[in-house]
């Protein structure tokens, strides 16, 4: 197949590159492992500089979009699902941005006492019950992340609401709270029994942890949540830049 991009556009070269790249990796022709062209090759065709291309190329191998290998070539990376630290989206809209289907293999509700630390970051007692949802979702093939939310008794979460819909998208349109601000930390850890029968993976496992902390408008905190996602499966990425 031919590619071309626009050379009279106000678009600048290497955005268009990236683009096209982007509909290169949805093409079931390279999605299923065949090997993009050559650098050498796809530049000339594009009539644009290899070091036009690889910044392209790099911006979506940073996203873990794509896999280079030294002295092989560039392919779509296989089952691996790429979160940015800047992409404010709930889970189910971040994986819609980005085309991948997502099944929900559990999805639990229940009324809490909440732990120490939740208690102290919703600034409650921790004799006060709260809402805590835990989600097991992945790919059609198998789960990759075990979600556990507990939110702020202020929100008003009554349990009956329809979770299979984006969370942020019940919180403002069935609550008018509207999520604006999120601290995250992310860790490493070693899966335990619980864990590792979740995610379908070995005890010990190494698995990547990430704590989600989530404000309103008010800078008030709504959501405590804690992310186990499969090392094999997930990358997690953040983008700085120097101003």
């Amino acid at each position: 197949m031919k590619y071309s991009i626009n050379h009279k556009s106000h678009i600048p070269l290497h955005i268009q590159a990236e683009e096209l790249l982007r509909k290169m990796i949805s093409d079931p022709e390279y999605a299923s492992g065949k090997l993009l062209p050559n650098e050498v090759v796809l530049a000339k065709q594009l009539a644009i500089s290899r070091t036009t291309l690889r910044q392209a190329l790099n911006k979506l191998v940073f996203e873990g979009l794509l896999v280079r290998k030294k002295a092989v070539g560039t392919k779509v990376a296989s089952k691996t699902v790429s979160s940015r630290s800047n992409n404010w989206l709930s889970f189910s809209q971040e994986m819609a941005a980005r085309g991948i289907p997502i099944r929900n293999f559990e999805l639990h509700i229940s009324w809490v006492t909440p732990e120490e630390s939740v208690a102290n970051f919703f600034e409650i007692g921790m004799d006060k019950k709260i809402l805590r949802l835990e989600r097991l979702r992945g790919r059609q093939e198998g789960p990759f992340v075990y979600f556990v939310s507990y939110f702020h008794p202020r929100v008003g979460l009554t349990g009956d609401e329809d979770f299979k819909r984006p969370l942020y998208e019940v919180l403002e349109k069935d609550h008018s709270v509207v999520a604006t601000l999120s601290k995250e930390e992310v860790s490493a850890k070693a899966a335990d029994k619980f864990i590792s029968k979740k995610l379908e993976v070995d005890q010990g496992t190494p698995i990547l942890m990430r704590k989600r902390f989530v404000f309103d408008q008010g800078d008030r905190p709504i959501e405590y949540n804690i992310g186990y996602y499969r090392a094999d499966s997930f990358v997690y990425t953040t983008e700085s830049r120097r101003e």
